[in-house]
């Protein structure tokens, strides 16, 4: 990982931001090889879950008002556990402290009473200054930005922790869209914050991050994927259940076989676990060292019913690079309740059905001096119930909760009745699987899993193997020596083959080895040679990265090949 930090400085990938101001934690800017190389990846998942699945994006604001976040539950829900150092003053991520320093690997599924009793048993000690942390109060700590939206006291607000509300928020008017014809999905590639207590790992955890996130509205009843498309994909499954039998080993299951077996519980999850692995893969990180590891049950977010994340082995540790969660009809559910838009879709019949309906027609005459300004949401919390729970109007009384306040109201005043109705249709509120994606933490893994060191020539090589379709830089162009023409020749292709489209960088300083490796370093796939034969025939020395192997190859037939060879339609070994 120090080789990797090195590298990704010297070459332009990542550095630390405002390092001349001395810096803040948790905030990277890419360089020009690190820009180049998030773009492609964000291409990869833009092809992968938006253009090859049908579905649609959209680019929703990054400051979101606050109401939006009470309804989500974020206000209430997003928090991780922090302990701040009597001596330093330093603030610590309390369940990294105990997973760092004991042989506990799911701290943050505990209570933060239990994480206190935890480090007081071992006596853990500030990372920072060693001071002991016995003692010290471990507090629930939320993790959004929040900011005023507009002069004075404003609108209070908040910098969105992931991109997801603004597609919920969306929904009345994107399911117009999608022609209110389920399943469809919505996609957004975007930047998240998250006010870390402790930022580590680069760019594995930082207060400032790129998320890609699908949210996929289904039928909970009806739809189903097309698991064919995926049947051969081996899925790495390390379930709850294995994790609280202590057990190391995950089993190898293609989504069928997972959701025959029970360890994968809904259709759309085992779809989309498939795409995902056959994403990281096309991205440069190494199935080998990948997994999905599920949620146990204390450390689910609020929205999610079930959730499995995405994992790949960096520096001897797992680390989450994305989680595709179950949210039910949670997060649409929650939104109808406080906004004024339709969260629903209406499901036509093939043909009309008569069916039986609860209502309730209260007595308002009643509600009204009974309870005040609360009428009208009770007699809502009523027609709610019966549509739920006929039954519950059985007796003389029924009770109903309004804002967590229980009110009784008797049965004749509530108009209940059972009718016959016939309908051409319903409303449902569709459930949402989520795919979401960590960009900056693909990016690392795959710059962690593709550098690797090797023997050239009799001298040791840093390379890194990324796949041609997300490396920097395509290609790159040398002259031999910038004399006698080459220098003109080799800038005209290099001109031409970025006018096909290719990246390209132009290199004609030092000699042809240091050359190579100079772009070894940087993951160029292949690299042009223009020598005194080129002037001669019309030909270029063409060379692969990994191999080090070259082929002869027409100048004018360079673009051609060498966008064939990117796109995997042709081999090396063929030229």
């Amino acid at each position: 990982m120090s080789e990797l930090g090195e590298l990704a400085r010297r070459r332009g990938f990542f550095f630390q931001a405002n390092e001349a101001y001395g810096g803040v934690a948790g905030f990277y800017t890419y360089g020009p090889a690190g820009a180049a190389l998030k773009r492609n990846v964000e291409e990869a998942w833009r092809d992968r879950f938006v253009t090859r699945e049908g579905n649609m994006e959209i680019d929703a604001p990054t400051v979101t008002p606050e109401p939006v976040f009470v309804a989500s539950g974020h206000l209430d829900g997003f928090d991780d556990m922090l302990v701040e150092c009597a001596e330093c003053g330093e603030s610590h991520r309390a369940d990294h402290v105990v997973e760092d320093n004991t042989d506990i690997e799911d701290a943050e599924t505990y209570s933060t009473e239990k994480v206190e009793d935890i480090i007081a048993e071992h006596d853990l000690a500030c990372p920072s200054c060693g001071a002991p942390l016995a003692g010290q109060p471990v507090e629930e700590f939320n993790l959004m930005f929040e900011t005023e939206i507009g002069p004075g006291s404003g609108q209070p607000g908040y910098l969105r922790p992931e991109t997801a509300q603004g597609m919920f928020t969306e929904f009345p008017r994107l399911k117009e869209y999608a022609r209110n014809q389920l399943p469809f999905g919505v996609a957004q590639i975007g930047t998240g914050y998250r006010n870390e207590i402790s930022p580590r790992n680069a760019l594995l955890r930082t207060r400032e991050f790129t998320m890609a996130e699908l949210e996929y509205f289904v039928d909970p009843e009806d739809d189903a994927p097309d698991l064919e498309a995926v049947a051969d994909v081996e899925l790495p499954l390390y379930s709850a259940e294995a994790q609280n039998a202590e057990g190391e080993e995950y089993v190898y299951l293609t989504p069928q076989e997972a959701l025959d077996e029970g360890v994968v519980n809904g259709e759309w999850v085992a779809y989309f676990l498939a795409r995902s692995k056959q994403w990281f893969e096309r991205v440069g990180v190494d199935a080998e060292r990948f997994r999905f590891r599920q949620h146990l049950s204390g450390e689910l977010a609020h929205y999610a019913a079930d959730c499995w994340d995405a994992e790949g082995e960096v520096g001897g540790d797992w680390e989450e690079l994305a989680g595709i969660a179950s949210r039910t009809d949670y997060d649409l559910s929650k939104h109808a309740e406080h906004a004024d838009g339709n969260f629903s879709v209406f499901k036509q019949y093939d043909e009309p059905k008569t069916v039986e309906r609860a209502t309730v027609d209260p007595d308002m005459s009643y509600l009204g001096p009974e309870f005040g300004g609360d009428a009208a949401a009770v007699a809502d919390a009523l027609q709610a119930l019966a549509e739920r729970d006929r039954a519950a109007f059985d007796d003389e009384e029924v009770t109903v909760e309004v804002d967590g306040e229980a009110y009784t109201v008797p049965v004749e005043q509530t108009g209940f009745s059972v009718e016959e109705q016939t309908e051409s249709g319903r409303h449902i509120v569709p459930y949402v699987v989520e795919p979401a994606f960590g960009v900056g933490r693909a990016v690392y893994t795959a710059l962690a899993h593709s550098l690797e060191t090797d023997e050239v020539d009799g001298e040791q090589r840093q390379v890194l193997q990324l796949p041609p379709a997300v490396a920097p830089t395509t290609v790159g162009v040398f002259p031999l020596m910038d004399k006698d023409g080459m220098g003109e020749t080799a800038r005209d292709l290099a001109s031409d083959l970025r006018e096909a489209g290719l990246d390209v960088t132009y290199d004609d300083s030092g000699n042809i080895g240091r050359r190579y490796r100079r772009q070894d370093e940087v993951g160029t796939p292949y690299c042009v040679t223009v020598d005194y034969e080129s002037l001669e025939d019309g030909t270029v020395t063409l060379r692969d990265r990994d191999s080090t192997e070259q082929a002869r190859i027409a100048i004018e037939d360079v673009p051609s090949v060498v966008a064939a060879l990117v796109d995997g339609d042709r081999g090396f070994e063929e030229l």
